[in-house]
C-alpha cells in the first residue's frame, strides 16, 4: 500500500488515512515545515477569536428569547473556545525539539489537549442536560426571531472556524477535534435556526429542551470517538489499520535481508509512526548495511507510512526470532543468544 500522495489519516491511527511527515523534508524522522506551523497557528488564532464572539452573542440572545436550546448552543460554543485555546497552547508547546528529557520531544502534547477538551464537553454537556429536564417539565414562551438572529450569528462563525481547520484536521488528532466541535456547532446551530423559524409560526416550546438533549448526544458521541483514538496512542497500542504479517513479508522480500523479528509498532503522535524490529543479515561489515537501512527505510516509508523506524541489525536471529519481542509478551530471554552480532540505526 503506498499513501505518498495523501495526508488524509484517521487521526494517524488508521494506515490507509496516514500521511507521510517524512515525504515533505526527505527526511526519515519528518518534521512539519515551519512555514506550515505558522500558517496552522493563525487559522487556529482566527478560530479562537470567532469562538469567542459567538457564544457571547448566543448567551445575550438566549437570555432575551428565554430559549434553552440556544442557551446550550452558546454554552458549547464556549467549551469550544476553551478547547481552542488548549488547542492552540498544545500546538504551540508540540513544536518544541527533543531534549535529553523528553527524547521524542513535545508532539504528544496534542493528545493531551484532546483528552482534556473531552473533559470540557463532558461536563458542558452534563450543564445542558440538567438545563433541558428543567425547561422540558416547565414550559416557558420563547422568542422565535431573536433564536433566529443569534443562530444565524453561529452557522456563520461556526462554518468560517471548521473551514479554516479543515485541512490541518486530516492529520493532528488535536485539531481534529477541535474541527469536530466546529462542524457540529455548524450543523446544530442550522438546528436552532429551523427551530426559532417552528417558533415564530408554532408555539411548540418543547423542541427547544429536545434539540438540546440532541446536542449533548452528538457532542458525547465525538467525546467517545476522540477518547479511544487519544488512548490508543497513550498505550502505545499498534496503529489501527496496520498489518505486522505484511509489513514482516515486505521486509523479507527485500535482498539482503534474511529474516525479521521483535516487532514494535506505534504512534508517536497522531501524525507519526515509529516502528522497530530486528533485521537478520549475512556476516557482514557494518558498513554494507548502511544502503540496506536506507532501503528498509525508504519502503516503510512509501508503502506504510513509518516515518521513524529504528533497525537492529543482526547476523543470527536472538531468542525465539518470533514476531513480537518476548520481554514485551511476559516471556523470557535465552541470554545465551545475547552474544549475536549487534548493529542498530
Amino acid at each position: 500500500m503506498n499513501n505518498k500522495d495523501s495526508d488524509d489519516i484517521h487521526a494517524g491511527l488508521d494506515r490507509s488515512r496516514t500521511g507521510h511527515p517524512g515525504k515533505e523534508t526527505g527526511h526519515f524522522h519528518g518534521h512539519i515545515r515551519a512555514g506550515g506551523n505558522g500558517a496552522r497557528g493563525r487559522r487556529l488564532l482566527i478560530t479562537l477569536a470567532l469562538n469567542f464572539i459567538i457564544p457571547v452573542v448566543q448567551i445575550v440572545g438566549g437570555l432575551v428569547a428565554n430559549s434553552m436550546a440556544l442557551i446550550s448552543d452558546a454554552i458549547h460554543n464556549l467549551s469550544d473556545f476553551t478547547a481552542i485555546l488548549i488547542s492552540y497552547i498544545a500546538f504551540r508547546i508540540g513544536r518544541r525539539g527533543a531534549s535529553v528529557t523528553s527524547t521524542f520531544g513535545y508532539r504528544r502534547a496534542e493528545i493531551m489537549a484532546a483528552l482534556l477538551n473531552v473533559v470540557v464537553l463532558t461536563c458542558a454537556s452534563a450543564f445542558i442536560v440538567y438545563g433541558a429536564a428543567q425547561r422540558l417539565f416547565h414550559q416557558e414562551a420563547i422568542s422565535g426571531l431573536i433564536v433566529v438572529l443569534a443562530a444565524g450569528v453561529g452557522i456563520l462563525g461556526n462554518g468560517v472556524s471548521a473551514w479554516l481547520l479543515h485541512r490541518d484536521a486530516d492529520h493532528d488528532l488535536n485539531i481534529r477535534s477541535a474541527f469536530l466541535h466546529m462542524l457540529g456547532d455548524f450543523l446544530f446551530s442550522v438546528a436552532v435556526l429551523i427551530t426559532g423559524v417552528i417558533i415564530l409560526f408554532r408555539p411548540w416550546y418543547w423542541l427547544d429542551p429536545l434539540l438540546s438533549v440532541l446536542i449533548v448526544l452528538f457532542i458525547l458521541k465525538n467525546c467517545w470517538s476522540i477518547l479511544r483514538e487519544s488512548t490508543t496512542v497513550l498505550m502505545n497500542a499498534t496503529p489501527k489499520g496496520f498489518d505486522l504479517q505484511e509489513i514482516k513479508a515486505c521486509l523479507e522480500g527485500i535482498p539482503g535481508v534474511t529474516s525479521t523479528h521483535y516487532f514494535h509498532l506505534w504512534n508517536v503522535s497522531s501524525s507519526s509512526v515509529a516502528f522497530s524490529c530486528h533485521v537478520v543479515v549475512p556476516d557482514q561489515a557494518l558498513s554494507r548495511t548502511e544502503g540496506l537501512s536506507k532501503t528498509i527505510h525508504r519502503r516503510l516509508l512509501d508503502d506504510f507510512g513509518i516515518d521513524h523506524p529504528v533497525l537492529q541489525f543482526e547476523t543470527e536471529a536472538c531468542g525465539n526470532g518470533s514476531l513480537l519481542c518476548e520481554a514485551s509478551c511476559g516471556g523470557d530471554q535465552d541470554p545465551s543468544r545475547e552474544d549475536n552480532h549487534h548493529y542498530q540505526y
